[in-house]
């Protein structure tokens, strides 16, 4: 009897020895094919940024030269802002715009006539656009003036707070320095057609 349970406690021991063995030769293939897994993983999200930043890239590459092709035609406004404005004011304010006015113009009783590039209401706010090519100090100083006469132009939106917004496609820091130091909010070509070119934590001046 004693012999017996010797032999089964000897194979038990066995068993359990080649269970353990099987066991960790499980355990070491497992850990060798999830960091195989790991590796993978990592390369393709390695690979996926690399098409992210290249889609990217063209997409910007793209968007410029239909920004320089709008330029050449006359049509930047139309093409580049227009499209964008609406979807700007909804992500920057929360707002949706009701009523978007390309290329604007407005005549006074003494004759004088101006044409403003977009307006857009929104909530209360009215926003007004200054589209050029090469954003420039001048461009900046002559849209303050350009926001001084517009409730001229427009005594309907006397009480309305006005957020003043440049748009170009040429756009260096020293000229969006200067117009954020204006309290204007900048637009250039970005992923998106035209994106906010502003700085983060910048709050745009209400007029």
């Amino acid at each position: 009897m004693a012999v017996n349970l010797e032999e089964r406690v000897s194979t038990l021991e066995a068993i359990f020895g080649r269970f353990m063995a099987q066991t960790e030769a499980a355990i070491i293939r497992m850990e060798r094919s999830t960091e195989a897994f790991k590796i993978e993983m990592r390369d393709f999200k390695n690979e996926m940024s690399e098409f992210k930043n290249e889609t990217r890239a063209e997409a910007r590459r793209m968007n410029r030269q239909w920004g320089e092709l709008a330029n050449k035609m006359g049509t930047m406004v139309e093409d580049l802002v227009y499209p964008s404005i609406g979807r700007i004011i909804r992500e920057e304010f929360d707002l949706e715009a009701k009523d978007i006015m390309v290329r604007y113009q407005r005549s006074l009783k003494d004759g004088q006539s101006k044409e403003f590039d977009v307006i857009v209401l929104a909530g209360e706010l009215v926003f007004l656009n200054s589209t050029k090519t090469t954003l420039r100090n001048q461009n900046i100083e002559q849209f303050i003036g350009e926001i001084k006469i517009f409730r001229e132009f427009f005594p309907e939106y006397q009480k309305r707070k006005l957020v003043g917004i440049l748009a170009a496609l040429n756009i260096n820091d020293a000229q969006l320095k200067h117009a954020e130091k204006k309290g204007f909010m900048v637009l250039g070509v970005g992923d998106q057609i035209m994106e906010v070119k502003n700085r983060d934590g910048f709050k745009p001046k209400l007029w």
